[in-house]
């Protein structure tokens, strides 16, 4: 067998998914605690919010990382599949309905955040770092024929979707006092996860998964 051949067994595409999990675990974690502090230290309501949406981001890697056990465990089963991408999907609408709340009540109370430097700069290392964490899971995916592990990609890609916004709101406030903007971003990146949600939750066959 060809060193080509065996990068590209299975065991070997589940150990790097769940290499890739741990690392989205670690760095969501680590921005949560960052983001929060920061957006307490300059009242920061959208900062905060979005410290508090890396604990979801956590919790639907870490329904991923029992679907990979599961795998290592008793071998890749549908209904563990199944059962994995319900809930993401799940995670996809605490998601949206925490995004559009908060945007909601922010804008109608006209809160105007102070400008965070910090905030600003985790936001834009997110921006960088998450678009390539999610590249790399859905080819990882493809190649496992997984449904969860797509599932699970797709919510990073948000999570850098949501990073753009709050970069764009924060910017905005520092730059022209638009304290509305980043709430205003917040609205679409909402709808965008509640779409995601319902997507998730209706997908229909899992034929093409290894389970076939």
């Amino acid at each position: 067998m060809t060193a080509t051949a065996v990068a590209t067994t299975r065991p070997a595409l589940v150990r790097r998914a769940r290499m890739l999990n741990r690392l989205t675990i670690g760095w969501n974690v680590l921005e949560g605690v960052v983001a929060v502090a920061a957006g307490l230290a300059a009242g920061s309501a959208s900062l905060v919010g979005f410290g508090l949406d890396s604990g979801i981001e956590v919790s639907a890697a870490l329904v991923l990382a029992w679907r990979i056990a599961h795998e290592r465990r008793d071998g890749c089963q549908q209904p563990a599949d199944r059962r994995a991408q319900r809930g993401i999907a799940l995670s996809f609408a605490a998601l949206a309905a925490y995004v559009l709340v908060t945007s909601a009540v922010d804008l109608a109370a006209g809160h105007r955040p102070e400008v965070s430097i910090i905030g600003i700069a985790i936001a834009g290392l997110s921006l960088v770092v998450m678009p390539v964490v999610a590249a790399q899971k859905r080819r990882l995916a493809g190649a496992l024929g997984s449904r969860a592990a797509s599932a699970e990609a797709n919510q990073t890609d948000l999570c850098a979707m949501l990073s753009a916004a709050l970069l764009v709101g924060l910017g905005a406030n520092a730059a022209f006092g638009w304290w509305w903007a980043d709430s205003a971003a917040a609205v679409v990146i909402g709808v965008t996860a509640g779409w995601m949600a319902v997507r998730t939750w209706r997908a229909e066959s899992l034929a093409d998964t290894c389970c076939a």
